[in-house]
């Protein structure tokens, strides 16, 4: 059976819902939701049976052939290797043999071990490294409760990847304007990852990101050095994958991340309880934004797609506020991420708060493809 909805592609376990590092932008442990405190401290296996049984049952109604399953927390390492192992086998048995699984894992890189390596080799994981940048950078923001640094743990742990073939996913850093952007992206592809992940700090029009000048495009102009340092050097062969986002959807393709463009994103997140959330980040918003009310042993995930709260995502353009419908950019920044349009006046009926660093980086990329030749299929910037 068929059905007009967009199915969820990538599913996100919570496997573990405490981190043995303390990051002060953290939205799951320092923003104002403080839903974890009510939490399991890791996901049962139980749990994770009956996730799969959900995946199963919307592989089967959508004839999914491949389905992600990404490992998140806090620190998933914390659930432990045999533990994780079970969660793990629990999957590959609940979900109809026919689907490949592509379980992927995101961590701190701290806990990292041999014994997780051939775990990770066991089960076919591939993992990805949070890592903001060279030590100084790094320990802005991603200190242990201790206030120690945390960055040669999180280096010796994506040494540790790097030995075993095919384990290394990428990396994953914060922007943060203290830093030097080149300098940030260097060191990162010093590490020879596949994939460098670039986020923005979450924030709100009721409380906006840090800037030196709110009039200028920070961000914007931040992420443009990193797009120009990309390409100087033809030896780099990693993706940053907001930039070929940019690229793709300035060309008529589609993009890969749930931040730009007008798709509707194909993530669902399972908590450590079995609950359900869309964007687990809109707790950066408000207490309960991320909450839908449902779970994996009652509901299935149709019931999500179809939640007051989700709806945006199907609606495309009629969902963004009046200007961003209007803008000549809309279908390659898409409105920005949902969680950075938020207001207490007008809700999520707002331009991002990175609308004009958004701007400034897609005609940066977009001034830059024309002039190597490329026909754009995006209206054309001045």
């Amino acid at each position: 059976m068929t059905s007009p909805d967009t199915p969820f592609r990538t599913f996100i376990l919570k496997v573990a819902n405490r981190c043995n590092i303390d990051c002060d932008y953290c939205y799951v442990f320092n923003s104002k939701d403080q839903a974890w405190r009510a939490l399991p401290p890791r996901m049962s296996v139980d749990v994770a049976r009956a996730a799969a049984a959900r995946i199963a049952e919307h592989v089967t109604r959508y004839g999914l052939r491949t389905v992600h399953v990404v490992l998140h927390g806090g620190e998933p390492l914390l659930a432990g290797p045999r533990h994780l192992a079970d969660l793990l086998r629990a999957l590959q048995e609940g979900i109809p043999p026919g689907t490949e699984i592509r379980f992927e894992l995101q961590t701190n890189g701290t806990l990292i071990s041999e014994a997780w390596l051939d775990l990770f080799e066991q089960f076919t994981v591939t993992v990805g490294v949070s890592l903001d940048g060279p030590p100084a950078a790094n320990d802005r923001h991603r200190l242990t409760h201790a206030s120690r640094s945390s960055a040669a743990a999180a280096v010796r742990g994506v040494e540790l990847l790097r030995s075993r073939r095919n384990l290394f996913a990428g990396l994953l850093a914060v922007v943060d304007l203290a830093n030097d952007p080149v300098e940030v992206h260097d060191y990162l592809a010093s590490f020879e990852p596949p994939v460098i992940d670039f986020g923005l700090p979450h924030g709100t029009h009721d409380e906006p990101p840090h800037r030196n000048d709110p009039a200028s495009p920070e961000y914007g102009l931040w992420m443009s050095s990193v797009y120009d340092a990309w390409l100087a050097r033809p030896q780099y062969r990693h993706s940053i994958r907001l930039l070929e986002d940019i690229v793709a959807l300035s060309s008529g393709a589609r993009g890969a991340v749930d931040t730009l463009g007008l798709a509707p994103s194909g993530c669902v997140v399972i908590e450590s309880d079995g609950t359900i959330e869309g964007v687990d980040t809109l707790r950066s918003v408000e207490e309960g934004a991320s909450w839908l009310g449902l779970d994996v042993f009652i509901e299935s995930f149709d019931q999500a797609i179809r939640h007051p709260k989700l709806l945006h995502r199907q609606r495309g353009k009629a969902a963004l506020a009046d200007e961003c419908q209007k803008c000549s950019l809309v279908d390659v920044c898409g409105g920005g991420y949902h969680p950075h349009r938020f207001s207490a006046a007008r809700g999520y009926q707002n331009p991002s708060v990175y609308c004009a660093d958004l701007e400034h980086l897609i005609r940066h990329v977009q001034g830059s493809l024309r002039r190597h030749g490329w026909k754009l299929s995006a209206p054309a910037v001045s």
